[in-house]
C-alpha cells in the first residue's frame, strides 16, 4: 500500500512521518503523476483557502475528484476537512471545497491560533482516550446521510466519515499516537469489498 500525502502546502511532513513510523509507504503528493501512484491520500491541515488555490493552480482537483469518485481513501485533516466539506461557513466567497463528505464545517471554530489546545478525546473503535491538538480548528456543524461520527468535543463534532472518506478536525499527525492514521489505513477503497 502507497499512501499520497497532499504536499502544496501545510504540515504534509508530519503526515508522512506519521504513516513511516506505522511501516507505510508514504509519498509526497505534488502533480497528478504522483496521485497515480498512490492508493489512499492525505489532505493535510495549512490554510484552507490556499490549499484550495494550489489544486487549481498545479492542475490538482480534477484528478483529486476522480480519485474520490473511483472510492480512494481519502483523509483530510483540519483544512484538509474543510477542503473536503460540501459546505464552508465563514469562508472566503472564491473557497472551493471538493465536496468529498456531506458535511457542513466552520472554520476557525475553537478560535484563533493563541486559542488553540490539546484534549483527550475519545473515538469510537479506540479503546483508550486520543490524544488531540487542535489549532484554528474547524468543527462540523451539519452531517449528511451516510457520514458517521466518530469523536465529539464539547458536544462539537470532531471527527467523523463515510466508507471511504475520513475527517479530523484536530492533527492527529502531531501525537505521537498512529491510531487515527491507523483508522485510515483500515478504510477499503470503494468497489473492492468483495
Amino acid at each position: 500500500m502507497k499512501v499520497g500525502v497532499l504536499a502544496l502546502q501545510g504540515a504534509y511532513v508530519s503526515h508522512v512521518q506519521a504513516f513511516v513510523s506505522l511501516g507505510v509507504e508514504a509519498l509526497e503528493v505534488r502533480t497528478p503523476e504522483d496521485l497515480a501512484k498512490i492508493d489512499r491520500l492525505v489532505i493535510p491541515g495549512g490554510e484552507s483557502t490556499t490549499i484550495s488555490m494550489l489544486l487549481d493552480w498545479n492542475g490538482m482537483r480534477a484528478p483529486i475528484q476522480e480519485s474520490i469518485s473511483a472510492g480512494m481513501p481519502i483523509f483530510g485533516t483540519c483544512a484538509g476537512m474543510i477542503v473536503l466539506a460540501k459546505e464552508v461557513l465563514d469562508g472566503r466567497d472564491d473557497q472551493k471545497p471538493l465536496e468529498a463528505i456531506d458535511i457542513t464545517v466552520r472554520r476557525n471554530a475553537f478560535g484563533r491560533q493563541v486559542d488553540s489546545f490539546e484534549s483527550e478525546i475519545d473515538v469510537l473503535g479506540l479503546d483508550e482516550p486520543f490524544p488531540s491538538v487542535f489549532i484554528r480548528a474547524p468543527i462540523v456543524e451539519t452531517i449528511g446521510e451516510g457520514v458517521k461520527v466518530f469523536a465529539r468535543v464539547d458536544e462539537k463534532i470532531v471527527l467523523c466519515g463515510t466508507d471511504s472518506i475520513l475527517v479530523a478536525s484536530f492533527h492527529p499527525e502531531l501525537s505521537n499516537d498512529g491510531r487515527i492514521h491507523e483508522m485510515f489505513l483500515s478504510m477499503e477503497p470503494l468497489g473492492s469489498q468483495g
